[in-house]
């Protein structure tokens, strides 16, 4: 049965997967790109960056799961770039370039129309207007019985985790504090929706934690 994940997300210490004040310098907020240096060095991010080293130790081995048995992705609004409100144009495709590294259609929640964007390497890109249970459904027709990944942002994965909807969670967590931004886990009481961590290995640049469902 397809799932719903989130993989290779990570958050700082302090529960912070976004730093403040994102914007088209920033997309991440202040602080918000260290979070990510645990897979700066990896094979798998490198290889998407059209690079042929990096290492192939723990930290890329979660990389590389976190593609796997993925038919489709969601993401928030946040995530696909960083204008807000109605569409001015067509301009804007994406912080990726011509060929995104998702390889599969990609569902993109906001409150604005748009057509599809069909990019190159099997991406295509599809507005969802009518909400997160719109877009899960579309993704999983789409993901035809593979997984459907959830990219984020934070608010977006916190509107899933609400729901119940999130299968199981990967998270990398940064050994670092970030103060304020965007967290991931602020009102949500993981237990009560029955949630529960399965396994947690560490390395020297991240914590990483599995989070299933009950």
């Amino acid at each position: 049965m397809s799932k719903l994940r989130v993989n290779a997300f990570t958050v700082s210490i302090d529960g912070f997967g976004a730093g403040p004040d994102q914007d088209l310098k920033e997309p991440l907020g202040v602080g918000g790109e260290a979070l990510h240096t645990w897979m700066f060095g990896t094979r798998s991010f490198r290889n998407m960056s059209g690079e042929d080293d990096g290492t192939t130790d723990t930290d890329d081995a979660f990389a590389t799961r976190s593609f796997e048995n993925i038919g489709a992705w969601i993401m928030g609004r946040n995530m696909f770039g960083p204008i807000r409100g109605a569409w001015p144009d067509d301009t804007w495709k994406g912080w990726w370039g011509d060929n995104p590294p998702y390889h599969v259609p990609v569902f993109v929640l906001t409150h604005h129309p748009r057509d599809p964007i069909v990019m190159e390497g099997g991406t295509t890109f599809y507005f969802v207007t009518d909400g997160i249970h719109s877009a899960l459904e579309k993704a999983k027709a789409a993901a035809d019985g593979k997984d459907v990944r959830l990219g984020g942002g934070v608010a977006t994965i916190r509107q899933y985790l609400r729901e119940k909807l999130i299968d199981d969670m990967h998270l990398a967590i940064s050994p670092m504090l970030l103060g304020s931004g965007e967290n991931l886990f602020a009102g949500i009481d993981m237990v009560k929706l029955g949630y529960r961590c399965s396994e947690q290995v560490g390395t020297p640049n991240a914590m990483h934690v599995t989070i299933e469902r009950a």
